[in-house]
């Protein structure tokens, strides 16, 4: 790969920053381009003052708008797209969510074919998978069982088409002749420093005298750390341009997971910040059928006010069922094709992720205090 250079969009988001590190360690990488829509001034600070003999760009620009990924595309050999809006809930309207996701992605592949980039990697979802119900049990699952999520949600919706649109798109004939080779990620649930829900959920146990919700009591999911799916794109972008990997990867989507512990989100949360004093709501949980027929109640409110009023309910069918189910992948063909091993360890990455947990601890005590005075 000698002289290469990387396009990464989302790169100032939880995930496309720990690829931007990565990336700086790659030898014989030439320019990183770090795309976004907007930067915070803190995320610049911290690419401006990476130790690297990369060239590292920082670039501001719509996924929306082609001639920008087009100009971002020029003379680049690795489009790494981590770029996109994640949303459960139903708090951000649907066109928006399905313009981001899948037709900013499908301006992306254009913009690639145009360009005559050879290589793209889709940083997709384990969502996109399901569950499509609280009663699907999957253990261990793998990609031959070829799942796909059949909700309607903007989210999974979308990740599901933006995904289809890329793995469609290997093979293709880009504008200097050459050939377009693709694959995707699906990461699991993602955790580890700077994670914005668990950030989330912190601030508002803080604000509950430490106590955690118990919004997933029932689920088991095995939860990947950030340092170990940005090392899956790494492996990633080194195997597409490697004549004796990538015919095995093109086209190709992976479970990208490692060995966090089998356990509920509920559990995971308690884990990373338990050192601090917090710990989980013992209220009364309804059972799981009820807690789901609840929120499809409040989908009919939801439903029947939108004429009047824009009722966002705290709950919905899709929510319970993703953060309720038992539902856990291998990442086994990530091992054979792509030579993935998680390289950050569960013991590791819950130390790390801790001890990041009490300085958001402290930041907020210290935001609460200057607001006393």
């Amino acid at each position: 790969m000698p002289g290469w250079s990387c396009l990464v969009t989302g790169a100032g988001g939880f995930l496309g920053q720990r690829i931007i590190h990565l990336l700086t360690q790659e030898e014989e990488l030439q320019e990183i381009r770090a795309l976004d829509k907007v930067f915070r001034p803190e995320t610049r600070e911290e690419f401006a003052k990476l130790q690297t003999k990369v060239k590292v760009t920082v670039l501001e620009g719509d996924i929306l708008d082609a001639q920008c990924l087009r100009r971002a595309c020029q003379g680049i050999s690795v489009v790494i797209h981590t770029a996109a809006i994640i949303d459960v809930l139903g708090v951000i309207p649907r066109q928006t969510i399905m313009d981001i996701n899948l037709k900013g992605t499908q301006n992306l592949l254009e913009a690639c074919v145009q360009a005559s980039v050879p290589a793209f990697i889709y940083t997709s979802s384990v969502d996109v998978a399901g569950p499509n119900s609280y009663k699907e049990i999957v253990v261990n699952g793998h990609e031959e069982e070829q799942r796909e999520n059949t909700w309607s949600d903007p989210y999974p919706y979308s990740k599901k088409m933006a995904e289809k649109a890329v793995l469609a798109a290997n093979g293709c004939i880009l504008k200097d002749g050459g050939t377009f080779h693709t694959c995707s990620l699906r990461p699991m649930y993602i955790y580890g420093e700077k994670s914005p829900f668990i950030t989330i959920t912190i601030i508002r146990a803080l604000k509950n005298n430490g106590t955690l919700d118990i919004l997933s009591k029932f689920s088991i999911a095995n939860p990947v750390y950030v340092g170990n799916v940005a090392w899956a794109h790494i492996l990633a972008a080194r195997g597409l341009q490697d004549p004796k990997k990538s015919p095995n990867i093109q086209g190709q989507f992976y479970y990208i997971s490692d060995d966090t512990p089998h356990q509920s989100y509920d559990d995971l949360y308690y884990n990373l910040s338990k050192k601090w004093g917090f710990h989980l709501d013992s209220s009364w949980i309804p059972p799981l059928p009820l807690l789901y027929w609840f929120g499809f109640l409040l989908e009919v409110v939801s439903f029947l006010l939108h004429p009047i009023y824009n009722y966002r309910p705290p709950l919905n069918r899709h929510m319970i069922a993703l953060s309720n189910s038992v539902f856990t992948f291998s990442y086994k063909k990530a091992q054979r094709d792509l030579g993935y091993e998680p390289p950050v360890s569960w013991e590791e990455a819950r130390e790390k992720t801790s001890e990041w947990i009490g300085s958001l601890v402290e930041q907020q005590k210290g935001t609460l205090n200057t607001k006393i005075q």
